[in-house]
C-alpha cells in the first residue's frame, strides 16, 4: 500500500549530523548555564530560544544568518507577546484565539520570510506554553535568556565558516519580492492554521484536558505537504511517533533523573530530532515527545503519568481534526474541480 510505504519510508542522510549538532549544543548549553545559575525558571525562555538554531539549517553561511535572524527575531516577538499575556489572566478560551492568532500569523510571516520548516508549529508551542505556565520569571531575565539563547544560535550557525574546508561564499542571495498572488497563498494557508488550532483547542478544552496547545500543534502538522495523501501521511506519522516517544518519555521521567540528567537527555533528544526530522517524520516524533515533555519538566515538575496521558490524549484530538480538515478541503476541492468540468 503507497500509504503504509509513505509512513515507513526512510530517505537516505544528507549530512544531518551538522545542523543536528548545532541544534544540541545550542539548546544544551544554555540549559547548563540556567541550571549552573540555579535558575531553571528561565529554563523555557532558553529552549524556545534555541528553536533559531533549526532554521537554515542547509544554507549557506550568509544567508542562513539572514534566515536565523529573522527566525530568531520572530520567535522572540512570540516570547514576548506570551510573557505579556501570562500576566494578563487571560483565562483558558482567551488562551485558545490568542493561541490561534499566533498560529495564523506565524504561518504568514514564516511563508513571507521564506523559513523552513514553515507553517508556526513552534510558535504555538512556544506562546501557549510561556502564556499557560503558572509563577511566572520577571520579564527582564526571561527576555535576556531568549536573546542571548537566539545569538548563541546565530554564532553556532556561523561556527563552520571558521574551518576553510566549510566555508561557503559570503554571497547576499537575490532579493525575493513577494507577489500578490503569493500574498494571497499565504493568507489562505495562514487562515487554513488558525481554524485548525481553534478547532482542536476548543475540543481539548471543552473536554477538560490539561495542555490543550499540543492539540492544536498537532492539529497544524496534517497542514504541511503538497497533496492530500501526503498530509495524512503526516499527520498519522505524526501520531505513530508520539506513541513510541512516550514510552521512551516514561522511561526517562519516571525513575526522577536529576536536572543535569534531563538536560543531557534533552540535548541527545533534540540531536536525534534533527538527524531525522526530513528522513523520516514518525521517527522523529519519537524523540521530539521526550524532547518536549522533558523540557516541560525541568522547569516546573509535575506527576509523569499525568503528562504522558494529557499528551498521548491531545495528539490523538490534534491530529484527527487535522486530518479530517485535509480530507474535508480535499474534498471540497475535488467537488468544485468536477463543477468547473461540467459546467
Amino acid at each position: 500500500m503507497p500509504l503504509l510505504r509513505d509512513l515507513v519510508h526512510l530517505a537516505p542522510s544528507a549530512a544531518d549530523h551538522h545542523p543536528a549538532l548545532r541544534c544540541a549544543i545550542g539548546v544544551g548549553v544554555p540549559l547548563f548555564v540556567v541550571l549552573l545559575l540555579g535558575r531553571l525558571d528561565l529554563a523555557v525562555f532558553a529552549t524556545f530560544g534555541a528553536f533559531a538554531g533549526i532554521y537554515g539549517r542547509n544554507e549557506p553561511h550568509r544567508p542562513r544568518l539572514a534566515t536565523q535572524l529573522r527566525g530568531g527575531g520572530l520567535m522572540l516577538a512570540v516570547i514576548l507577546a506570551a510573557a505579556l499575556t501570562a500576566r494578563a489572566d487571560v483565562g483558558p478560551w482567551g488562551l485558545i484565539l490568542l493561541t490561534s492568532a499566533v498560529a495564523g500569523l506565524g504561518t504568514f510571516l514564516a511563508g513571507l520570510f521564506h523559513l523552513r520548516p514553515g507553517g508556526s508549529l513552534f510558535h504555538i508551542f512556544a506562546f501557549a506554553a510561556i502564556a499557560s505556565a503558572p509563577g511566572q520569571p520577571p520579564l527582564g531575565p526571561g527576555l535576556t535568556t531568549a536573546v542571548a539563547t537566539v545569538a548563541f544560535a546565530l554564532l553556532l550557525g556561523q561556527a563552520g565558516s571558521l574551518r576553510p574546508a566549510h566555508r561557503t561564499p559570503w554571497h547576499r542571495a537575490p532579493a525575493d519580492r513577494p507577489t500578490v498572488r503569493h500574498v494571497a497563498a499565504l493568507g489562505r494557508e495562514a487562515a487554513l492554521y488558525v481554524v485548525a488550532a481553534l478547532l482542536a483547542g476548543s475540543a481539548a478544552t471543552l473536554l477538560g484536558i490539561g495542555h490543550t496547545y499540543w492539540a492544536m500543534v498537532a492539529a497544524t502538522v496534517p497542514l504541511v505537504g503538497q497533496t492530500a495523501r501526503a498530509r495524512v501521511t503526516r499527520g498519522l506519522q505524526r501520531l505513530l511517533g508520539t506513541f513510541a516517544g512516550l514510552v521512551l518519555t516514561a522511561l526517562i521521567l519516571l525513575p526522577g533523573l536529576p536536572a543535569w540528567q534531563l538536560v543531557l537527555v534533552i540535548a541527545v533528544a533534540q540531536f536525534a530530532a534533527e538527524m531525522f526530522i526530513l528522513r523520516q517524520y514518525a521517527l522523529a516524533q519519537a524523540f521530539v515527545t521526550p524532547l518536549a515533555l522533558v523540557s516541560t519538566e525541568l522547569a516546573r515538575p509535575t506527576a509523569p503519568a499525568g503528562l504522558l496521558a494529557d499528551r498521548a490524549v491531545e495528539t490523538g484530538i490534534g491530529a484527527s481534526v487535522g486530518i479530517a480538515l485535509v480530507l474535508a478541503l480535499h474534498l471540497w476541492q475535488r467537488t468544485a474541480q468536477a463543477g468547473t468540468r461540467t459546467a
